[in-house]
């Protein structure tokens, strides 16, 4: 078996055995890259500081000294800043950006031993559910059941196709409507989104900030849970990070979830769901039963109102974070004509450097503040939004331990096919996902099963705030009843 297959868990065990060393599993890595250009999913590659890292790694595992990561190479989403490396969000306007600093999250990876292959593409400035946005063209899903080239979801969809095709052994993604859960499902891998505040967002360029949460991509459950461990951590440069301890979360994993109650939310049965997605919820539902737990039907009654809500809330956001891409500091900036000023300057740079689904929603979000509709649509949505969080609570309060629902409405779609769609249906693919972010509560997304075509279909727990380990203990029985192996064939 190559090196570059391995999970987390079985590269931790084979480094501290001797089998193999750092630099023979980066290299394996770096030489699947190297094949797969036609996945795109890598938008800049770093050989030299990986193979730098796995060297200090075999360094440390040699004195003994090897923490959880130590010498495992990690994809990085492209919205990580990352120390004299560029990091431009998948975008124009962000062109030519090496950060001198590095984002908590890195840095906490990095100290953990971690080593990086490169950063990964992602839609432009996390908006879009199909990485078609971004600035280096799509990248490809790398299941293949037909000639079509299939989207690996978004806007986290680099992380999803490298971890997918073992372009890396994990990678970081986030998580702002859906963001690592929909593409995670799309590609057949395990992805979690913490609770609100679990983990630093500093050093992440934002989309929007009441909303947005990194997390782990990962081939296993039990690679989430260590990857987990070492991305979060208390940050007093993001005061919206809470300082609880990180427990390790790979403890959690028990196995046992006999006696606790795992809700079933009629809300989530949509109109025209496709029959494959309400079979897959059913035989989960059926799964969590035989391990022990109980199941029970409940109500989230205001889960309707979530994607408007979101649509209001998270480009309101993104037009107030996005303002600071003016050309003066930073990035990309336009070149002038004769007698152009200033404001002609901020409008020609943005016009050029944002694409057009991030200028959709800036003028979506830039109105939605705007003096006469902010009562009407940005205070109305945030009324929303603690309707939908309290649904959850009193679900929580009444004695439910997690919530099964289906993580995206469909497998994966062809690139391009949705491009000439009304935006709004490809908003419907976060259908499932953006009450988790309104709600600041966590979520992960376990492939359970291929649907007809043969493609990858996940199944979403949601925990209760702070139960990162309940929740990833729930996700692995539900991976090891479901007992899916099934991995793309290699074609690119």
């Amino acid at each position: 078996m190559s090196l570059n297959k391995l999970t987390i868990a079985a590269a931790r065990d084979g480094l501290k055995k001797g089998d193999f060393t750092a630099v023979e599993l980066t290299e394996s890595c770096l030489a699947a890259i190297e094949g797969a250009a036609a996945l795109n999913a890598y938008c800049a590659k770093t050989p030299e500081i990986a193979l730098a890292q796995a060297s200090a790694a075999d360094a440390r595992l040699k004195a003994g000294e090897a923490p959880a990561l130590c010498g495992i190479p990690l994809g990085i989403k492209d919205l990580f800043c990352t120390k004299g490396v560029a990091s431009q969000a998948a975008s124009r306007i962000l062109e030519g950006f090496k950060p001198e600093y590095e984002s908590t999250v890195t840095q906490n990876l990095w100290d953990a031993g971690a080593v990086m292959l490169g950063k990964l593409s992602m839609d432009e400035f996390a908006m879009g559910s199909s990485n078609e946005t971004a600035c280096y063209g799509p990248v490809v899903n790398p299941w293949k059941v037909d000639d079509r080239q299939l989207t690996p979801g978004g806007s986290s969809g680099g992380s999803a196709s490298a971890v997918a095709a073992d372009l890396c052994l994990a990678a970081t993604g986030t998580d702002t409507g859906g963001s690592i859960r929909q593409p995670a499902a799309f590609t057949g891998i395990v992805g979690i989104k913490p609770t609100y505040g679990r983990v630093s967002r500093w050093g992440i360029v934002a989309f929007a900030s009441s909303l947005d949460q990194a997390g782990p991509m990962t081939k296993s459950v039990r690679d989430a849970a260590i990857m987990l461990s070492a991305m979060a951590s208390n940050d007093a440069k993001d005061s919206t990070c809470v300082d609880f301890p990180v427990p390790d979360f790979e403890t959690a994993l028990t196995g046992d979830i006999r006696g606790k109650k795992i809700g079933i939310p009629k809300e989530y049965r949509m109109d025209g769901m496709p029959a494959e997605i309400e079979k897959l919820w059913n035989d989960g539902a059926a799964m969590l039963r035989d391990a022990g737990a109980e199941i029970v039907d409940i109500s989230l009654p205001h889960t309707k109102y979530a994607l408007p809500a979101y649509y209001v809330i998270a480009p309101a956001e993104a037009s107030s974070n996005l303002a600071r891409y003016d050309g003066v500091r930073y990035g990309h900036r336009a070149t002038l004509g004769s007698g152009e000023g200033i404001v002609d300057m901020y409008e020609k740079t943005r016009a050029e450097g944002f694409g057009p689904e991030v200028q959709r929603r800036i003028m979506i979000g830039t109105y939605v503040l705007s003096a006469g509709f902010y009562d009407a649509y940005y205070n109305r949505a945030r009324r929303v939004r603690a309707l939908i969080k309290r649904d959850f609570d009193l679900a929580f309060e009444a004695g439910i331990d997690a919530i099964l629902t289906p993580a995206t409405p469909s497998s994966a779609f062809g690139l391009g096919e949705m491009q000439d769609a009304d935006p709004v249906e490809m908003y419907l693919n976060d259908v499932f996902t953006v009450t988790v972010n309104l709600a600041g509560l966590p979520g992960i997304s376990v492939p359970v099963g291929l649907d007809a075509k043969g493609l990858p279909m996940g199944l979403q727990l949601i925990g209760k705030p702070w139960g990162e380990g309940d929740l990833l203990n729930q996700a692995l029985v539900l991976e090891k009843a479901a007992g899916f192996t099934a991995k793309p064939a290699q074609w690119w």
